[in-house]
């Protein structure tokens, strides 16, 4: 799998750029601020439909124009589709594919597949648990595009039932009376039910990561380890990870929703489910969070991406692996060992500030980017 061609309209710095790529490698060169990164984003954004950067479209429209097109050409398999996306502030965006209409923007979801490493994934060791979150789920919907469903269910869900939980809450203490709580159950099962199914596919995608994640540190550094991730679980007493069997996980959903309803009802939030739950990094059997050198820290965010793209590849395609602004953060011998590992990825897209920021494993073809146009070398 890979970009053909990538063509972007009012998205960011760029008026209207064309730039055919290839298989192997293409690095984008030119000092911050001037634009290179814009690009690789526009390719993240059309497999995710989200950006690195920022949590809204709108930071993504070029001043004063009125949308941003993404159009790229994605093969696969040696056949090509054409995906047009418009991103139009304040109002639904809209896609296209192969000049046909999508239903809804997330029908593009599949069609391109990327991994993306950049300097805010340190977020990943350092950052709240939702960031954390965010990775695997992200993950399980490059892998399971329905899976976005699946998600949006869930927070749909959630929504509804904090609200219930809100209102209730200032009734208790307004009115010093029992609220009903027959909607409340309602809820209860309807979370129970998406957070079960929710919560299977992220246990399972972490014991699929575990071993991945761990060769992937121990090729990169030789500093700490073993780099071992897991699952804590809201709804378990001990915080460990249940069995993944859905039926069960509905029954400890709903006992633990059961068991936490005064304390829900008084904070007027929702305390049990996979929008509390945590992956959890240990490395050298110490938490990364806190641990963890700045060194380890970068290698550890690292092999959770690198883990993520052997887990797509090995479902069938190698995913577009982009390394945003990543060499300039790590020593020599970090930098020569992650280029050994990526250098046979079907395509790579690198940015960098400078040219020696990149290793010479990683020869290719090379853009220059400055003030808004890119242009090959």
């Amino acid at each position: 799998m890979y970009v053909s061609h990538l063509q972007l309209v009012d998205f960011r710095s760029y008026e209207d750029v064309l730039l055919e790529l290839g298989p192997g490698v293409s690095a984008f060169v030119g000092a911050n601020g001037q634009g290179k990164t814009n690009l690789v984003e526009a390719v993240g954004y059309v497999a995710t439909l989200g950006s690195h950067r920022v949590s809204s479209d709108t930071p993504l429209i070029r001043r004063d124009a009125p949308r941003a097109v993404i159009r790229t050409k994605v093969v696969r398999d040696e056949r090509s589709m054409v995906v047009d996306l418009e991103l139009n502030p304040g109002r639904a965006n809209r896609a296209r594919i192969n000049q046909a209409a999508a239903g809804r923007p997330r029908d593009v979801l599949g069609i391109l597949r990327t991994v993306l490493f950049a300097p805010e994934d340190l977020a990943l060791v350092k950052g709240d648990p939702g960031e954390r979150r965010r990775f695997l789920d992200d993950l399980l919907v490059a892998r399971a595009p329905r899976m976005a469903g699946v998600r949006a269910d869930y927070d749909r869900v959630l929504k509804q039932r904090n609200a219930l939980l809100k209102s209730a809450s200032g009734r208790m203490f307004q009115q010093r009376s029992a609220p009903d709580l027959s909607t409340l159950e309602v809820w209860d099962a309807h979370l129970a039910e998406t957070g079960a199914e929710l919560l299977a596919a992220r246990l399972a995608l972490v014991a699929r990561l575990r071993p991945l994640v761990a060769r992937a540190y121990a090729g990169l550094t030789d500093s700490g380890g073993p780099a071992v991730p897991s699952y804590r679980c809201s709804a378990e007493p001990d915080g460990g990870e249940p069995d993944v069997d859905r039926p069960q996980l509905v029954d400890i959903l709903r006992s633990a929703m059961a068991e936490a309803r005064d304390r829900e009802l008084r904070r007027g939030v929702s305390l049990v489910g996979p929008h509390r739950d945590e992956l959890h990094l240990q490395l050298g059997g110490l938490p990364a969070k806190g641990y963890a050198s700045q060194g380890e820290s970068w290698s550890y965010a690292l092999s959770l991406k690198l883990a993520a793209f052997d887990l797509l590849r090995a479902d069938g395609d190698d995913p577009v692996l982009i390394l945003d602004d990543v060499f300039a953060e790590l020593d020599s011998e970090r930098r020569r060992r992650l280029a050994e590992r990526v250098r046979d990825a079907e395509q790579v897209l690198v940015t960098a500030a400078v040219p020696d920021d990149i290793p010479e494993e990683l020869d290719g073809v090379r853009f220059a980017v400055g003030a808004g146009v890119v242009g090959r070398e």
